[in-house]
């Protein structure tokens, strides 16, 4: 392995490390959250704390910022390879500007809905990044596999991050709609499905993505009838 098949490894890595164990906390949390409130409406004495929700909440945060962070993460190496493979620096300036601009405009927006109060704001805020994940994602050389999208890493990935930007915008509306409470646990549910999918279809992509100094050779064989020359 060279550095940019190094460099590949870093978004799984930290995804194993962090972001999965804070899912597993997160959903912990939310279980105790949903047993105690269960118990209160039905006027029942209740062994979890009080604060368990304030926990749920507060790395419930941290999960939604550290996926879409490893999502831009994971879709920055195929890029810059992709760039740097073009000497696009070079030729396509204005792309390699375009891309530098959106990461900046992504991350900033996102920071913004952290800490955007109104309504109005957290709906234009939780937009603003979706549309950046996007628009990055659509870039040459990010391994989309579209053929294939109802079992795609990227496609899980994707929908994961706008699922966990969503579920930040609403978050003040859960304490005063049950309507919205219930569509949180709902979208949440769904994402939960995406991260087991996302730790399935992950391992295999790197199974089947090759190493730089293989691509030569594995590019040209037919991928239709899986037979190499």
């Amino acid at each position: 392995m060279n550095t940019t098949d190094i460099l590949r490894l870093v978004h799984p890595a930290i995804a194993v490390f962090y972001v999965f164990p804070l899912i597993g906390i997160v959903s912990y949390f939310a279980l105790q959250t949903r047993q105690r409130r269960i118990a209160a409406s039905t006027k029942q004495k209740s062994k979890i704390p009080p604060q368990v929700g304030q926990e749920h909440v507060k790395i419930g945060r941290w999960l939604a910022a550290a996926v879409v962070s490893i999502a831009l993460l994971g879709l920055a190496h195929p890029i810059i390879k992709t760039l740097i493979n073009k000497n696009a620096l070079a030729e396509e300036t204005f792309t390699v500007i375009f891309i530098i601009a959106m990461y900046a405009f992504t991350v900033a927006t996102l920071v913004l809905l952290y800490r955007a109060k109104k309504p109005i704001w957290r709906a234009v805020f939780a937009a603003l990044p979706s549309m950046g994940l996007i628009i990055l994602g659509a870039q040459e050389g990010v391994y989309r596999r579209t053929n294939e999208w109802f079992i795609s890493h990227y496609y899980y990935g994707i929908v994961a991050a706008l699922l966990m930007i969503i579920s930040v915008a609403i978050l003040p509306e859960i304490y005063r709609s049950k309507a919205w409470r219930r569509s949180h646990i709902a979208l949440n549910a769904i994402a939960l499905l995406l991260f087991v999918g996302i730790g399935i279809t992950g391992p295999r992509d790197l199974l089947e993505i090759p190493l730089s100094w293989q691509e030569p050779a594995v590019y040209q064989c037919d991928f239709a009838n899986k037979t190499c020359e």
